[in-house]
């Protein structure tokens, strides 16, 4: 095995805390890492992605971390990033269960708590390069596999991620050959997510469709958990499916919309009810062709 090379590995390091910062970037130094970029605010951490997604990324969480794990999530769903697929590696001095759920649940690589050392730093970083799991999609969760974990579901397919980290670290390959490799598998990935996300949000309206109409008491109010992430999940459908070859489901995301304003405005519920169903279930036939409209109902039921 040849040794691994980080000397042009970029890597974004985002702590709010300068102490942290210094000994973070030396921890990385002595492994080898010279293109550091340092940031102090979730802001700038975003702003960074955006404009130049580094090959790797060392993210403090404070207490919570209900900040950057949400901005975490935000980025594995393919919300303003080129690269949703980046190793993300959370630090913290926060033990808690509850950081460690959100770290879990919401699609980083890892937590590493501190204090660590360098050589556990590095440790982390090799797995990442030679045993990166692969990637699940599902409405809830984007990011790495976590189906041995009770609280992570298993019926979703994995898929490779692309990994520009291994590609400069192990294959060590040029910045040129990395962009144009990086840009095609990109592609491919980000083809495969947005699908699989319109599968499986489609999917969840129709089940939420159907717990609404189980409702036994109708008019404003009714379950508004359920209604807003319909509304939401209608919403993001809407903006996926722009410019591309699902561009028909925009209408029927329009048509579930106006009927989940009826809803919550307490007008003719049944008129409402039947239809946000026949909305629901005609884009679920545009993602999921291959279903008869008897599979599809016995699937939602």
């Amino acid at each position: 095995m040849g040794r691994l090379s980080y000397d042009s590995v970029d890597v974004l390091i985002y702590d709010p805390v300068p102490a942290n910062r210094a000994a973070t970037r030396a921890a990385l130094y002595v492994l080898g890492f010279c293109r550091t970029v340092n940031v102090s605010t979730v802001d700038a951490f975003v702003e960074a992605i955006q404009r130049n997604p580094p090959d790797i990324a060392l993210c403090e969480a404070d207490e919570g971390g209900e900040e950057l794990c949400s901005t975490i999530q935000d980025l594995r769903h393919g919300g303003a990033c080129a690269n949703p697929f980046i190793v993300i590696i959370v630090t913290s001095w926060d033990k808690s269960s509850a950081l460690i759920n959100r770290v879990v649940t919401r699609g980083a690589a890892a937590l590493l708590l501190r204090p660590f050392s360098t050589a556990v730093l590095g440790s982390r970083i090799e797995a990442h390069i030679e045993r990166r799991k692969g990637f699940v999609i599902t409405t809830e969760y984007v990011g790495p596999d976590r189906r041995r974990d009770d609280a992570r579901p298993g019926n979703a397919d994995l898929f490779d991620p692309p990994n520009s980290l291994r590609m400069k670290a192990k294959e060590k390959l040029s910045d040129d050959v990395v962009v144009r490799r990086l840009e095609g598998e990109l592609k491919q990935a980000r083809e495969k997510l947005n699908c699989e996300k319109l599968r499986r949000d489609s999917f969840q309206i129709c089940v939420l469709w159907r717990l609404l109409q189980e409702q036994q008491r109708p008019g404003p109010g009714a379950s508004p958990s359920d209604l807003d992430k319909l509304i939401g999940l209608a919403r993001t459908i809407g903006q996926r499916c722009r410019d591309t070859e699902f561009h028909p489901a925009v209408e029927w995301c329009e048509s579930i919309l106006a009927a989940a304003e009826g809803l919550n405005m307490g007008v003719d519920r049944n008129a409402s009810m039947h239809l946000l169903g026949h909305a629901a279930l005609s884009m679920h036939l545009i993602f999921h062709p291959e279903k008869t409209p008897a599979e599809q109902i016995s699937e939602i039921d």
